[in-house]
């Protein structure tokens, strides 16, 4: 078996840079192997039918299930991470995903593992730096040969920067800022990152080099803001510098102006305090291409905005896995609580699924806006996603979206959608949709928000929020079979939960 031969395994291919790195080497005529936790959620991605793609299951704290997704392999791309909502100790967590590929790697007889990760000042780097700077020192304790590439900033379509950016001069006209917002950086495209990291595959002098990856410009954060408004044709942002660090004041105000997590905001902001800049140009001369502006990288972003053909996003990260409780009742070995709310439609399934998959994003939630946008500030004031980060596509759905403060756990078009919130709250909570018709050509449409309290102050919350179903679904069903332009047959009415 011929290098080129071989299967490149990329960890993380659902990630920002992984979803968008996989096409690239594909389109360069590798056999891609792309491993995770939930094969459905790797099959739903855009690439996933392609002839050369192999999907594997495999979570990457199980060394053991690892090994088998190597095998065969003589790279590794690494690109996962332990930056996630909910995540507190991710140092802990990162060493351990480190461990666990190094020994894999070992067991597989990989050559070798293409990091990437952010660059930060040396003098000042960010805990979430320093844990990341430690994962390319265990990865290299294997025996294979570890590439590095690190980034100042990256700028694309569905990255935490642009979404933070975007948001940021979409809100508001006059913006007050600590004094980071004069720190210097050297942004780099999207699309630059991943050529380089597909280069590095096909360059065995990269092996066991550490690369300072950066764009053409060097520019302020206050730059960046003035040339996005421009770009995007909004009025001249006026931004007012305080004499203040007030850093954790910055997590807390970005997290609830922007969709962006607090998880992605705190190392970004960490790192925005100090002027990164590349020091080291090597990978220039390997790896020859035309580095994007900062200006060329915006507006290629916001054309793949608004023609709703973002690739990946930095919402993507987030589990698809079911417990065992979210089935029926009966069968769960965990108590939870369930509402069961029922509408009969005149029509075909597909007529309520229309307007099911729309949910969300611009098009809300068809009944108790201010409600929702309530509790969505609720949760970003928090610090959680809050309702911000709306939804990558208008009318379609796909297993692991993002869709405001839920995520997409499970899809079966035109009969089914189970959502997952990801909203701050004493328990875990799913709100599910069904179709089915019925023998008389009708179809029912059910919705049932679904809850497992925990302790005291998870079902204190229940009974707090559970007389509000009977205002709120209700109704919701209604304006959703007025939206499907549907004749309601029967209901809406609550079903005994069983």
């Amino acid at each position: 078996m011929t290098f080129h031969d071989a299967p490149l395994l990329v960890l993380g291919a659902t990630g920002y840079v992984g979803g968008r790195l996989v096409p690239l080497l594909l389109q360069r005529g590798f056999k891609v192997r792309v491993a995770g936790r939930s094969a459905g959620k790797l099959a739903a991605r855009p690439w996933a039918g392609h002839a050369n793609v192999e999907i594997v299951v495999a979570d990457a704290l199980d060394s053991e299930a690892l090994t088998r997704a190597m095998s065969g392999c003589k790279t590794v791309f690494y690109l996962i991470h332990s930056l996630r909502p909910g995540e507190q100790d991710f140092a802990t967590l990162d060493r351990q995903l480190a461990y666990s590929t190094v020994h894999a790697a070992r067991q597989a007889g990989v050559e070798r593992i293409i990091h990437f990760t952010g660059l930060g000042n040396p003098a000042h780097l960010s805990a979430q730096l320093r844990a990341r700077y430690e994962v390319g020192e265990i990865l290299a304790l294997g025996g294979a040969e570890v590439t590095q590439l690190r980034a100042p900033l990256v700028l694309g379509s569905g990255g935490a920067s642009f979404e933070m950016i975007r948001a940021f001069c979409g809100y508001l006209r006059v913006m007050f800022a600590p004094r980071w917002m004069d720190a210097k950086c050297q942004p780099i495209a999207i699309a630059n990152v991943v050529e380089y990291l597909a280069a590095c595959a096909e360059k065995p002098e990269t092996a066991g080099e550490v690369y300072e990856i950066g764009g053409p410009d060097i520019l302020s954060w206050r730059e960046l803001f003035h040339i996005y408004a421009e770009e995007a044709g909004l009025p001249r942002r006026l931004v007012l510098v305080l004499p203040l660090r007030i850093h954790r004041i910055s997590i807390w105000w970005m997290n609830l102006v922007t969709p962006v997590s607090v998880a992605l905001i705190r190392p970004l902001i960490e790192r925005m305090r100090d002027e990164v800049l590349c020091r080291d140009t090597r990978i220039r001369d390997i790896v020859p291409q035309r580095l994007l502006s900062s200006r060329d990288a915006i507006v290629q972003a916001l054309s793949e905005t608004f023609l709703e053909q973002v690739a990946s996003s930095c919402h993507d990260a987030g589990s698809t896995h079911l417990p065992e409780w979210a089935g029926s009742q009966s069968e769960a070995e965990t108590p939870f609580f369930r509402d069961i709310f029922s509408i009969t439609l005149e029509g075909p399934p597909e007529s309520a699924w229309d307007v099911v998959k729309r949910i969300g994003g611009d098009n809300g939630w068809y009944f108790g806006t201010c409600l929702w946008q309530m509790r969505g500030l609720l949760d970003e004031i928090l610090g959680g996603p809050g309702l911000s980060r709306g939804r990558r596509r208008v009318d379609h759905v796909m297993l692991g979206d993002h869709l405001d403060f839920w995520r997409v756990v499970a899809v079966e078009e035109p009969r089914h959608l189970l959502l997952r919130a990801e909203m701050l709250a004493p328990g875990d909570a799913y709100l599910e949709f069904r179709i089915r018709d019925l023998s008389d050509g009708s179809s029912e449409l059910r919705m049932i928000p679904s809850f497992r309290p925990r302790g005291r102050w998870g079902k204190l919350y229940w009974w707090l929020i559970a007389p509000s179903h009977a205002l709120v679904f209700p109704a919701m069903l209604r304006q959703m079979a007025k939206a499907a332009r549907a004749r309601i047959v029967g209901g809406p009415y609550r079903i005994p939960a069983g």
